[in-house]
Protein backbone atom coordinates (compact mmCIF):
# COMPACT_ATOMS: atom_id res chain seq x y z
CA UNK A 1 0.00 0.00 0.00
CA UNK A 2 1.11 3.14 -0.73
CA UNK A 3 1.20 6.97 1.27
CA UNK A 4 -1.30 8.76 -0.24
CA UNK A 5 -1.69 12.94 0.51
CA UNK A 6 -4.31 13.35 2.45
CA UNK A 7 -6.22 16.88 3.54
CA UNK A 8 -3.13 18.98 3.65
CA UNK A 9 -3.57 19.94 -0.06
CA UNK A 10 -7.11 21.35 -0.08
CA UNK A 11 -6.91 22.82 3.67
CA UNK A 12 -3.38 24.40 3.19
CA UNK A 13 -5.41 27.63 2.70
CA UNK A 14 -7.08 27.69 6.17
CA UNK A 15 -4.31 25.49 7.94
CA UNK A 16 -1.16 26.94 7.12
CA UNK A 17 -0.63 30.77 6.94
CA UNK A 18 3.22 31.36 5.36
CA UNK A 19 5.68 28.84 6.32
CA UNK A 20 7.79 27.94 9.65
CA UNK A 21 11.00 29.34 10.35
CA UNK A 22 13.81 26.60 9.75
CA UNK A 23 12.42 24.00 7.51
CA UNK A 24 14.90 21.50 6.52
CA UNK A 25 15.48 18.53 4.53
CA UNK A 26 14.72 15.15 6.07
CA UNK A 27 17.35 13.63 3.31
CA UNK A 28 18.40 10.15 4.32
CA UNK A 29 22.14 8.53 3.07
CA UNK A 30 22.03 6.71 0.29
CA UNK A 31 22.98 3.33 2.04
CA UNK A 32 20.16 3.92 5.03
CA UNK A 33 17.70 4.73 2.20
CA UNK A 34 18.28 1.18 0.55
CA UNK A 35 17.92 -0.52 3.55
CA UNK A 36 15.30 1.15 4.75
CA UNK A 37 13.74 0.11 1.59
CA UNK A 38 14.24 -3.07 2.63
CA UNK A 39 12.76 -3.11 5.61
CA UNK A 40 15.88 -3.49 7.41
CA UNK A 41 18.92 -1.41 9.39
CA UNK A 42 22.15 -1.46 8.93
CA UNK A 43 22.23 -3.26 12.14
CA UNK A 44 19.34 -6.19 10.77
CA UNK A 45 15.76 -5.72 10.95
CA UNK A 46 13.65 -5.20 14.06
CA UNK A 47 11.95 -7.71 16.10
CA UNK A 48 10.30 -7.66 19.68
CA UNK A 49 11.63 -10.12 22.01
CA UNK A 50 8.94 -11.11 24.80
CA UNK A 51 10.59 -11.86 28.33
CA UNK A 52 9.18 -14.72 31.04
CA UNK A 53 8.53 -12.38 34.16
CA UNK A 54 9.80 -8.92 35.66
CA UNK A 55 11.80 -7.85 38.88
CA UNK A 56 9.21 -7.21 41.05
CA UNK A 57 11.16 -4.49 43.27
CA UNK A 58 11.66 -2.08 40.58
CA UNK A 59 9.85 1.14 40.59
CA UNK A 60 6.24 2.16 38.86
CA UNK A 61 6.88 4.59 36.39
CA UNK A 62 3.59 6.72 36.37
CA UNK A 63 2.86 9.58 37.56
CA UNK A 64 1.19 10.88 40.58
CA UNK A 65 -1.66 11.90 38.20
CA UNK A 66 -1.80 8.19 36.30
CA UNK A 67 -2.27 6.56 39.45
CA UNK A 68 -5.03 9.26 41.18
CA UNK A 69 -6.77 8.52 37.32
CA UNK A 70 -6.56 4.17 37.91
CA UNK A 71 -7.66 5.12 41.56
CA UNK A 72 -10.54 7.30 40.18
CA UNK A 73 -11.31 4.09 37.82
CA UNK A 74 -10.28 1.52 40.37
CA UNK A 75 -8.17 0.08 37.96
CA UNK A 76 -5.70 -2.02 40.24
CA UNK A 77 -1.88 -1.23 39.58
CA UNK A 78 -0.30 -4.57 38.51
CA UNK A 79 2.82 -6.06 37.09
CA UNK A 80 1.85 -4.11 33.39
CA UNK A 81 3.25 -1.23 35.16
CA UNK A 82 6.19 -2.44 36.18
CA UNK A 83 9.27 -1.56 33.96
CA UNK A 84 11.17 -4.75 31.69
CA UNK A 85 13.77 -6.27 33.65
CA UNK A 86 17.25 -4.31 34.35
CA UNK A 87 18.90 -7.34 34.55
CA UNK A 88 17.64 -8.79 31.16
CA UNK A 89 18.42 -5.44 29.32
CA UNK A 90 22.23 -6.06 31.18
CA UNK A 91 22.57 -9.28 29.63
CA UNK A 92 20.98 -8.48 26.06
CA UNK A 93 23.87 -5.61 26.03
CA UNK A 94 26.50 -7.37 27.28
CA UNK A 95 26.17 -9.71 23.17
CA UNK A 96 25.61 -6.09 21.59
CA UNK A 97 21.87 -5.90 21.36
CA UNK A 98 20.78 -2.40 22.21
CA UNK A 99 17.16 -2.09 23.03
CA UNK A 100 15.21 0.68 20.55
CA UNK A 101 12.25 0.78 23.15
CA UNK A 102 10.91 -1.11 26.48
CA UNK A 103 7.21 -2.18 26.26
CA UNK A 104 6.15 -2.73 30.21
CA UNK A 105 3.15 -3.55 28.88
CA UNK A 106 4.16 -6.10 26.62
CA UNK A 107 7.07 -7.17 28.95
CA UNK A 108 9.28 -6.73 25.53
CA UNK A 109 11.82 -5.16 23.84
CA UNK A 110 12.06 -3.89 19.82
CA UNK A 111 15.59 -4.38 19.18
CA UNK A 112 17.59 -4.64 15.54
CA UNK A 113 19.15 -8.27 15.25
CA UNK A 114 21.83 -9.84 12.86
CA UNK A 115 21.23 -13.28 12.19
CA UNK A 116 24.04 -14.05 14.60
CA UNK A 117 22.47 -12.43 17.34
CA UNK A 118 18.59 -13.69 16.16
CA UNK A 119 19.82 -16.93 17.05
CA UNK A 120 21.74 -15.76 20.32
CA UNK A 121 18.83 -14.24 22.06
CA UNK A 122 16.65 -17.40 21.34
CA UNK A 123 18.56 -19.17 23.35
CA UNK A 124 18.31 -17.05 26.15
CA UNK A 125 16.51 -18.64 29.14
CA UNK A 126 14.79 -15.23 30.11
CA UNK A 127 13.65 -14.88 26.26
CA UNK A 128 10.05 -16.08 25.99
CA UNK A 129 9.55 -15.14 22.43
CA UNK A 130 10.58 -13.38 19.18
CA UNK A 131 8.43 -11.75 16.93
CA UNK A 132 9.09 -9.48 13.86
CA UNK A 133 8.09 -6.16 13.46
CA UNK A 134 5.50 -5.55 11.33
CA UNK A 135 6.87 -3.10 8.31
CA UNK A 136 3.70 -2.16 6.61
CA UNK A 137 2.30 0.59 8.49
CA UNK A 138 -0.15 2.71 6.60
CA UNK A 139 -1.73 6.29 7.00
CA UNK A 140 -5.43 5.68 6.72
CA UNK A 141 -6.10 8.96 4.51
CA UNK A 142 -6.82 9.21 0.49
CA UNK A 143 -6.51 11.82 -2.53
CA UNK A 144 -9.03 14.01 -2.70
CA UNK A 145 -10.97 16.84 -4.68
CA UNK A 146 -10.12 20.76 -4.08
CA UNK A 147 -12.64 22.01 -1.75
CA UNK A 148 -12.83 20.99 1.77
CA UNK A 149 -16.43 20.05 2.68
CA UNK A 150 -16.14 19.52 6.89
CA UNK A 151 -18.60 21.45 7.92
CA UNK A 152 -21.47 18.69 6.54
CA UNK A 153 -19.96 16.70 9.49
CA UNK A 154 -20.35 18.97 12.27
CA UNK A 155 -23.64 19.54 11.09
CA UNK A 156 -24.13 15.51 11.07
CA UNK A 157 -23.20 14.77 14.32
CA UNK A 158 -25.14 17.90 16.17
CA UNK A 159 -22.31 20.16 17.32
CA UNK A 160 -24.21 23.07 17.99
CA UNK A 161 -25.64 20.35 20.83
CA UNK A 162 -22.91 20.71 22.37
CA UNK A 163 -21.68 24.23 22.48
CA UNK A 164 -25.09 25.49 23.97
CA UNK A 165 -23.97 22.90 26.60
CA UNK A 166 -20.98 24.55 27.15
CA UNK A 167 -18.74 21.67 26.31
CA UNK A 168 -15.50 21.97 24.08
CA UNK A 169 -13.33 19.63 25.59
CA UNK A 170 -12.07 21.49 28.37
CA UNK A 171 -9.34 19.90 31.16
CA UNK A 172 -9.39 16.96 29.06
CA UNK A 173 -6.15 15.61 27.73
CA UNK A 174 -5.91 14.11 24.52
CA UNK A 175 -2.84 11.84 22.58
CA UNK A 176 -2.46 12.13 19.22
CA UNK A 177 -0.40 9.21 17.84
CA UNK A 178 0.37 9.87 14.27
CA UNK A 179 3.02 10.57 11.31
CA UNK A 180 4.19 14.28 12.27
CA UNK A 181 2.83 17.57 12.71
CA UNK A 182 4.82 19.62 10.60
CA UNK A 183 3.03 23.64 10.31
CA UNK A 184 1.04 22.51 13.45
CA UNK A 185 1.61 26.24 15.83
CA UNK A 186 1.47 28.20 12.29
CA UNK A 187 -1.64 26.52 10.72
CA UNK A 188 -4.94 28.76 11.57
CA UNK A 189 -6.93 26.79 12.49
CA UNK A 190 -4.80 25.69 15.60
CA UNK A 191 -3.48 28.78 16.54
CA UNK A 192 -6.18 29.28 19.16
CA UNK A 193 -4.48 26.23 20.84
CA UNK A 194 -0.45 27.29 20.91
CA UNK A 195 -1.64 30.38 22.12
CA UNK A 196 -2.66 28.97 25.55
CA UNK A 197 -0.56 26.60 25.30
CA UNK A 198 -2.35 24.04 24.83
CA UNK A 199 0.17 21.57 23.68
CA UNK A 200 2.05 20.39 26.36
CA UNK A 201 4.56 17.83 25.56
CA UNK A 202 5.37 16.63 22.23
CA UNK A 203 7.84 13.67 21.18
CA UNK A 204 9.33 12.36 18.08
CA UNK A 205 9.73 8.20 18.34
CA UNK A 206 11.09 8.53 15.01
CA UNK A 207 13.84 10.24 15.73
CA UNK A 208 14.21 11.35 19.61
CA UNK A 209 16.69 13.69 19.19
CA UNK A 210 14.83 16.10 17.41
CA UNK A 211 13.46 18.99 20.03
CA UNK A 212 9.83 20.54 20.17
CA UNK A 213 10.05 22.75 17.58
CA UNK A 214 12.07 20.61 15.42
CA UNK A 215 9.36 18.45 14.92
CA UNK A 216 6.84 20.83 14.44
CA UNK A 217 9.19 23.23 11.79
CA UNK A 218 11.27 20.42 10.05
CA UNK A 219 9.55 18.66 6.83
CA UNK A 220 11.12 15.57 5.77
CA UNK A 221 7.97 14.39 3.82
CA UNK A 222 4.25 15.61 3.03
CA UNK A 223 3.44 12.51 5.84
CA UNK A 224 4.75 14.87 8.02
CA UNK A 225 1.32 17.28 7.39
CA UNK A 226 -0.76 14.51 8.76
CA UNK A 227 -0.72 14.72 11.85
CA UNK A 228 -1.67 18.42 12.05
CA UNK A 229 -4.80 17.77 9.75
CA UNK A 230 -5.49 15.03 12.56
CA UNK A 231 -5.19 17.51 15.05
CA UNK A 232 -7.33 20.43 13.47
CA UNK A 233 -10.35 17.76 13.05
CA UNK A 234 -10.17 17.31 16.96
CA UNK A 235 -9.68 20.82 18.07
CA UNK A 236 -9.33 23.08 14.84
CA UNK A 237 -11.44 26.06 14.82
CA UNK A 238 -11.02 29.02 12.29
CA UNK A 239 -12.10 32.35 13.44
CA UNK A 240 -10.62 34.27 9.97
CA UNK A 241 -12.95 32.36 7.84
CA UNK A 242 -15.28 30.95 10.27
CA UNK A 243 -15.42 27.43 9.90
CA UNK A 244 -15.29 25.07 13.58
CA UNK A 245 -12.72 21.72 12.20
CA UNK A 246 -13.60 20.12 15.13
CA UNK A 247 -15.38 20.09 19.09
CA UNK A 248 -12.71 19.68 21.36
CA UNK A 249 -11.34 23.45 20.93
CA UNK A 250 -10.40 23.52 24.53
CA UNK A 251 -8.54 20.28 25.34
CA UNK A 252 -4.97 20.07 26.10
CA UNK A 253 -2.86 17.76 24.10
CA UNK A 254 0.19 15.26 24.19
CA UNK A 255 1.69 14.75 20.89
CA UNK A 256 3.64 11.93 19.45
CA UNK A 257 5.10 11.13 16.13
CA UNK A 258 5.84 7.14 15.63
CA UNK A 259 5.43 6.39 12.07
CA UNK A 260 8.37 8.09 9.25
CA UNK A 261 6.49 8.85 5.73
CA UNK A 262 9.48 8.57 3.48
CA UNK A 263 9.06 4.36 2.79
CA UNK A 264 6.03 2.64 1.81
CA UNK A 265 6.60 -0.46 4.29
CA UNK A 266 7.09 0.85 7.76
CA UNK A 267 7.89 -1.35 10.44
CA UNK A 268 7.36 1.00 13.69
CA UNK A 269 4.67 -0.72 15.47
CA UNK A 270 7.63 -0.56 18.80
CA UNK A 271 7.06 3.46 18.40
CA UNK A 272 3.64 3.34 18.63
CA UNK A 273 3.63 1.29 21.64
CA UNK A 274 6.11 3.37 23.14
CA UNK A 275 4.01 6.50 22.74
CA UNK A 276 1.29 5.01 24.47
CA UNK A 277 2.93 3.86 27.38
CA UNK A 278 4.51 7.26 27.92
CA UNK A 279 0.72 8.71 27.44
CA UNK A 280 -0.48 6.54 29.93
CA UNK A 281 2.76 7.69 32.17
CA UNK A 282 1.55 10.97 32.06
CA UNK A 283 -2.24 10.11 32.89
CA UNK A 284 -4.03 10.81 29.14
CA UNK A 285 -7.23 8.62 29.39
CA UNK A 286 -8.06 9.75 25.45
CA UNK A 287 -5.65 8.80 22.65
CA UNK A 288 -6.40 9.29 19.13
CA UNK A 289 -4.72 7.37 16.07
CA UNK A 290 -4.99 7.49 12.45
CA UNK A 291 -2.32 4.74 11.99
CA UNK A 292 -3.23 0.73 10.85
CA UNK A 293 -1.05 -1.97 10.17
CA UNK A 294 -2.72 -4.01 6.87
CA UNK A 295 -0.77 -5.97 4.26
CA UNK A 296 2.13 -5.03 2.52
CA UNK A 297 5.40 -6.60 4.38
CA UNK A 298 8.35 -6.49 2.41
CA UNK A 299 9.05 -10.03 3.55
CA UNK A 300 5.96 -12.07 2.08
CA UNK A 301 6.48 -14.21 5.01
CA UNK A 302 5.88 -11.66 7.51
CA UNK A 303 2.53 -10.66 5.80
CA UNK A 304 -1.04 -10.12 7.98
CA UNK A 305 -3.66 -12.11 6.28
CA UNK A 306 -6.95 -11.10 6.43
CA UNK A 307 -8.03 -13.52 9.06
CA UNK A 308 -5.43 -12.29 11.39
CA UNK A 309 -7.58 -9.14 12.02
CA UNK A 310 -8.89 -10.72 14.92
CA UNK A 311 -8.30 -8.28 17.58
CA UNK A 312 -5.62 -10.30 19.61
CA UNK A 313 -3.00 -11.98 17.04
CA UNK A 314 -1.25 -8.46 16.27
CA UNK A 315 1.22 -6.87 19.25
CA UNK A 316 -0.14 -3.82 18.58
CA UNK A 317 -3.93 -4.82 18.95
CA UNK A 318 -2.88 -6.81 22.36
CA UNK A 319 -1.36 -3.33 23.80
CA UNK A 320 -4.31 -1.54 22.61
CA UNK A 321 -6.72 -4.24 24.65
CA UNK A 322 -4.74 -3.80 27.63
CA UNK A 323 -4.77 -0.11 27.16
CA UNK A 324 -8.87 -0.44 27.66
CA UNK A 325 -8.52 -3.02 29.99
CA UNK A 326 -6.13 -2.11 32.83
CA UNK A 327 -5.39 1.65 31.85
CA UNK A 328 -8.42 3.27 31.54
CA UNK A 329 -8.10 4.88 27.89
CA UNK A 330 -9.86 4.99 25.41
CA UNK A 331 -8.23 4.18 21.82
CA UNK A 332 -9.99 5.97 18.99
CA UNK A 333 -9.03 4.37 15.75
CA UNK A 334 -9.59 5.06 12.24
CA UNK A 335 -11.43 2.11 11.16
CA UNK A 336 -9.08 1.97 7.75
CA UNK A 337 -9.46 2.79 3.52
CA UNK A 338 -9.11 -0.87 1.84
CA UNK A 339 -13.00 -0.62 1.41
CA UNK A 340 -12.44 -0.56 -1.90
CA UNK A 341 -9.72 -3.17 -2.16
CA UNK A 342 -10.84 -6.46 -3.45
CA UNK A 343 -8.20 -8.52 -1.83
CA UNK A 344 -8.33 -6.98 2.00
CA UNK A 345 -12.01 -4.61 2.40
CA UNK A 346 -11.79 -5.31 6.19
CA UNK A 347 -10.09 -3.03 8.65
CA UNK A 348 -6.83 -2.72 9.93
CA UNK A 349 -5.12 -3.47 13.32
CA UNK A 350 -5.18 -2.15 16.31
CA UNK A 351 -8.73 -1.23 14.93
CA UNK A 352 -9.66 -4.89 15.34
CA UNK A 353 -9.07 -5.23 19.32
CA UNK A 354 -12.49 -5.21 20.93
CA UNK A 355 -11.32 -2.63 23.49
CA UNK A 356 -11.09 0.27 21.16
CA UNK A 357 -13.46 2.65 19.15
CA UNK A 358 -13.01 2.26 15.33
CA UNK A 359 -14.40 4.58 12.87
CA UNK A 360 -15.66 4.37 9.87
CA UNK A 361 -16.63 6.89 7.27
CA UNK A 362 -20.05 7.64 5.57
CA UNK A 363 -21.27 9.33 2.99
CA UNK A 364 -22.98 13.56 3.69
CA UNK A 365 -26.08 12.85 1.87
CA UNK A 366 -27.45 8.88 2.53
CA UNK A 367 -25.10 8.21 5.57
CA UNK A 368 -24.03 5.11 4.35
CA UNK A 369 -20.76 3.44 4.04
CA UNK A 370 -18.35 5.45 1.42
CA UNK A 371 -16.46 3.24 -0.47
CA UNK A 372 -13.11 3.07 0.80
CA UNK A 373 -14.16 3.18 4.56
CA UNK A 374 -13.23 -0.53 5.65
CA UNK A 375 -15.59 -2.78 6.56
CA UNK A 376 -15.72 -5.05 9.49
CA UNK A 377 -14.35 -8.84 9.56
CA UNK A 378 -17.32 -11.42 9.39
CA UNK A 379 -14.85 -13.50 11.78
CA UNK A 380 -15.32 -11.09 14.74
CA UNK A 381 -17.29 -11.94 17.93
CA UNK A 382 -18.21 -7.71 18.24
CA UNK A 383 -18.72 -5.09 15.89
CA UNK A 384 -16.53 -3.28 13.84
CA UNK A 385 -16.32 -0.55 13.14
CA UNK A 386 -18.11 1.12 16.18
CA UNK A 387 -19.58 4.17 15.01
CA UNK A 388 -19.05 6.22 11.56
CA UNK A 389 -19.45 9.91 10.45
CA UNK A 390 -18.57 11.82 6.97
CA UNK A 391 -15.53 12.37 5.67
CA UNK A 392 -14.73 12.72 2.07
CA UNK A 393 -10.51 12.46 2.98
CA UNK A 394 -10.43 9.15 4.31
CA UNK A 395 -11.05 7.64 8.28
CA UNK A 396 -7.96 9.98 9.14
CA UNK A 397 -10.41 12.54 9.53
CA UNK A 398 -13.15 10.85 10.44
CA UNK A 399 -11.40 9.67 13.79
CA UNK A 400 -11.00 12.89 15.23
CA UNK A 401 -14.16 14.34 14.86
CA UNK A 402 -14.79 11.25 17.16
CA UNK A 403 -12.46 11.99 19.40
CA UNK A 404 -13.32 15.43 19.61
CA UNK A 405 -17.34 14.06 20.50
CA UNK A 406 -15.60 11.75 23.50
CA UNK A 407 -13.61 14.71 24.75
CA UNK A 408 -17.01 17.11 25.20
CA UNK A 409 -18.39 13.45 26.96
CA UNK A 410 -15.60 13.75 29.10
CA UNK A 411 -15.68 17.13 30.16
CA UNK A 412 -19.71 16.18 30.89
CA UNK A 413 -18.59 13.71 33.42
CA UNK A 414 -15.22 13.00 34.15
CA UNK A 415 -15.60 10.06 36.78
CA UNK A 416 -16.91 8.23 33.31
CA UNK A 417 -14.63 4.97 32.85
CA UNK A 418 -13.62 4.46 29.08
CA UNK A 419 -16.06 1.36 28.49
CA UNK A 420 -18.75 3.81 29.65
CA UNK A 421 -17.84 6.72 27.11
CA UNK A 422 -17.37 4.13 24.36
CA UNK A 423 -21.31 3.25 25.49
CA UNK A 424 -22.81 6.43 25.52
CA UNK A 425 -21.01 6.83 21.96
CA UNK A 426 -22.34 3.74 20.74
CA UNK A 427 -25.80 4.12 21.93
CA UNK A 428 -26.04 7.86 20.67
CA UNK A 429 -25.56 7.32 17.23
CA UNK A 430 -28.30 7.11 15.06
CA UNK A 431 -28.89 3.42 14.06
CA UNK A 432 -28.71 2.03 17.62
CA UNK A 433 -29.25 -0.90 18.47
CA UNK A 434 -29.25 -1.94 14.75
CA UNK A 435 -25.15 -2.27 13.92
CA UNK A 436 -23.95 -3.35 11.10
CA UNK A 437 -20.28 -4.14 9.94
CA UNK A 438 -20.15 -1.25 7.19
CA UNK A 439 -20.77 1.64 9.61
CA UNK A 440 -21.08 0.49 13.06
CA UNK A 441 -23.91 2.04 14.85
CA UNK A 442 -24.03 4.92 12.58
CA UNK A 443 -23.46 8.53 13.29
CA UNK A 444 -22.52 9.67 16.84
CA UNK A 445 -26.03 12.23 17.39
CA UNK A 446 -24.62 14.98 20.16
CA UNK A 447 -28.43 15.75 21.80
CA UNK A 448 -28.67 11.52 22.56
CA UNK A 449 -25.63 11.63 24.11
CA UNK A 450 -26.84 14.96 26.26
CA UNK A 451 -29.83 12.66 27.09
CA UNK A 452 -27.57 9.43 28.20
CA UNK A 453 -25.45 12.17 30.31
CA UNK A 454 -28.34 13.63 32.34
CA UNK A 455 -30.18 10.31 32.37
CA UNK A 456 -32.68 11.22 30.22
CA UNK A 457 -34.83 8.61 28.73
CA UNK A 458 -34.12 8.49 25.13
CA UNK A 459 -36.96 9.19 22.31
CA UNK A 460 -38.27 5.64 20.79
CA UNK A 461 -36.59 6.01 17.37
CA UNK A 462 -35.94 2.51 16.30
CA UNK A 463 -38.81 -0.15 15.75
CA UNK A 464 -39.50 -4.19 14.76
CA UNK A 465 -40.45 -5.19 11.97
CA UNK A 466 -41.35 -8.72 11.12
CA UNK A 467 -42.06 -9.80 7.36
CA UNK A 468 -43.06 -13.04 5.29
CA UNK A 469 -42.58 -13.88 1.67
CA UNK A 470 -40.22 -11.93 -0.71
CA UNK A 471 -41.46 -8.27 -0.50
CA UNK A 472 -42.82 -5.70 1.90
CA UNK A 473 -44.45 -2.36 1.47
CA UNK A 474 -44.00 -0.12 4.14
CA UNK A 475 -45.77 3.11 5.23
CA UNK A 476 -42.67 5.91 5.71
CA UNK A 477 -42.53 8.89 7.66
CA UNK A 478 -39.53 10.96 6.12
CA UNK A 479 -39.06 14.13 4.19
CA UNK A 480 -36.19 12.48 2.46
CA UNK A 481 -36.64 10.78 -1.43
CA UNK A 482 -33.98 8.44 -1.12
CA UNK A 483 -32.85 6.66 1.73
CA UNK A 484 -30.53 4.48 2.49
CA UNK A 485 -31.06 0.61 3.38
CA UNK A 486 -28.69 -1.94 4.06
CA UNK A 487 -29.77 -6.23 3.32
CA UNK A 488 -27.86 -8.16 5.56
CA UNK A 489 -27.36 -12.10 5.85
CA UNK A 490 -28.06 -11.91 9.89
CA UNK A 491 -28.46 -9.31 12.75
CA UNK A 492 -24.60 -7.66 11.58
CA UNK A 493 -23.66 -8.33 8.49
CA UNK A 494 -24.50 -6.93 5.20
CA UNK A 495 -24.97 -8.20 1.62
CA UNK A 496 -25.13 -5.16 0.13
CA UNK A 497 -25.98 -1.36 0.90
CA UNK A 498 -28.80 0.34 -1.01
CA UNK A 499 -30.07 3.93 -1.87
CA UNK A 500 -33.68 3.12 -2.25
CA UNK A 501 -36.65 5.72 -3.36
CA UNK A 502 -39.74 6.81 -1.47
CA UNK A 503 -42.64 6.73 -3.52
CA UNK A 504 -45.50 8.14 -2.08
CA UNK A 505 -44.57 7.88 1.61
CA UNK A 506 -44.30 4.36 1.45
CA UNK A 507 -40.85 1.94 0.21
CA UNK A 508 -40.77 -1.50 -1.22
CA UNK A 509 -38.51 -3.68 0.02
CA UNK A 510 -37.40 -6.69 -2.19
CA UNK A 511 -35.83 -9.75 -0.36
CA UNK A 512 -32.61 -10.67 -2.03
CA UNK A 513 -31.35 -13.97 -1.82
CA UNK A 514 -29.72 -15.62 1.65
CA UNK A 515 -30.86 -11.75 3.37
CA UNK A 516 -32.11 -12.66 6.69
CA UNK A 517 -32.62 -9.13 8.08
CA UNK A 518 -32.87 -5.63 6.46
CA UNK A 519 -31.73 -1.63 8.21
CA UNK A 520 -34.18 0.76 7.25
CA UNK A 521 -31.77 4.00 7.61
CA UNK A 522 -34.35 6.88 7.83
CA UNK A 523 -31.39 9.49 10.16
CA UNK A 524 -34.18 10.16 12.77
CA UNK A 525 -35.63 6.75 12.80
CA UNK A 526 -34.59 3.00 11.77
CA UNK A 527 -36.57 0.15 11.34
CA UNK A 528 -35.26 -3.14 11.54
CA UNK A 529 -36.45 -5.75 8.98
CA UNK A 530 -36.62 -9.31 10.19
CA UNK A 531 -37.52 -11.84 7.39
CA UNK A 532 -39.30 -15.60 8.48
Amino acid sequence: MTFRLSLFLCLLPFLVQGQPDGIRSGLTPPDLARSIQNGTSVDGPKYWVLLHDKDKTSPLALSPTAIAQRKLQELPIDDTDQPVSATYLNQLKQIGVKPIFQSRWLNAVSVRLTPQQYAQVAKMPFVNAIQAIDPAIVITSIAKTANPQLAPVMSQIQAPDFAQAGLTGRFVNIGVIDAGFFGADSANALKHIFARQGVKLVRDYVNEKKTHNDLLHTLETNADFHGTEVLAAIAGNDPTENIQFGLATDATFYLARTDQGNREYRGEEDNWVAAMEWMDSLGVRLINTSLGYAKGMSNPKDNYEPGQMDGHTSLISQAAQIAADKKGILIIVSAGNEGEDRSWRIISTPADAQGVLAIGATNARLWNRIGYSSIGPESLAYLKPNVSCFSLYGTSLSAPVITGFAACIMQANPKLTNKEVMSIIEKSAHLYPYGNNYIGYGVPQASRALALLRNQELPTVARLVKATGKTITLPITTTEVVISVFHKKDATHVLQQEAAKVTNGKLTLRRSVDEKQTTIDLKKEVIEVVWE
